[in-house]
């Protein structure tokens, strides 16, 4: 429990920073408090990566279950707004199957590049551990109402915080920070818990994609 409160402060803290740089029309500092520089040009919002760091060795991977945390009071708002009131369970819920489905998506994409997932730590693996935070499901299914429907024009947006470690040291290598939002339809349509799960599918297939391209450039770079 310790752990998750420090991971949720540290999450909450970088995005914090980054919310209000993007407000203010700010750039981005250079150089995080850990030492890591930023990396311009990469495929999501914000990467900051150690100088010098070296994916190339890893070919495993340890993929720490996600943590998953919900827009400021996205609950209050729903129960506001909305006729089918969410619960505390209904949170957890969803919370659970998001980070199930995370696993699913990144373990079956890392595979497929060539990439073994496990549980222990060595020297050639790596130590990815993610957050999905700022999560807001526009019309979720409480599916404590069967007459009751939600409609949205999409299905909503989250935020990716990501880390990478040296499974060995514990060294922090690169971090990262991306939010997607669901493509918007132009129209209302009938939201529920098969639209929301196809819609965090392509979410997190678009990371897992980065974080395997970036492992397999890194190889492809010591290769030549």
């Amino acid at each position: 429990m310790k752990s998750r409160v420090i991971i949720s402060f540290l999450v909450i803290a970088f995005f914090a920073t980054f919310s209000s740089l993007v407000t203010a029309k700010e750039e981005p500092p250079k150089i995080t408090v850990d030492g890591l520089h930023l990396i311009e040009d990469s495929n999501l919002a914000l990467v900051y990566a150690k100088p010098g760091a070296n994916l190339s060795h890893y070919k495993r991977i340890y993929l720490v279950d996600a943590y998953v945390a919900f827009k400021k009071n996205w609950q209050r708002d729903q129960n506001r707004d909305h006729s089918n009131k969410i619960r505390a369970s209904d949170m957890e819920r969803i919370k659970s199957e998001l980070a199930e489905l995370f696993r699913e998506v990144f373990t079956k994409t890392l595979e497929e590049g060539g990439y073994e997932l496990v549980t222990e730590r060595a020297d050639d693996v790596l130590v990815v551990r993610p957050a999905i935070i700022n999560l807001d499901v526009a019309a979720p299914d409480t599916m404590s109402a069967a007459n009751v429907r939600s409609y949205s024009e999409s299905v909503g947006e989250m935020t990716l915080y990501v880390e990478l470690f040296d499974s060995v040291t514990d060294d922090i290598i690169a971090k990262a920070l991306d939010a997607q939002r669901d493509r918007q339809t132009g129209y209302f349509q009938w939201q529920n818990r098969v639209t929301n799960k196809a819609a965090a599918n392509r979410i997190l297939k678009v990371w897992a994609e980065v974080l395997k391209n970036g492992l397999d450039q890194a190889r492809a770079a010591t290769s030549k």
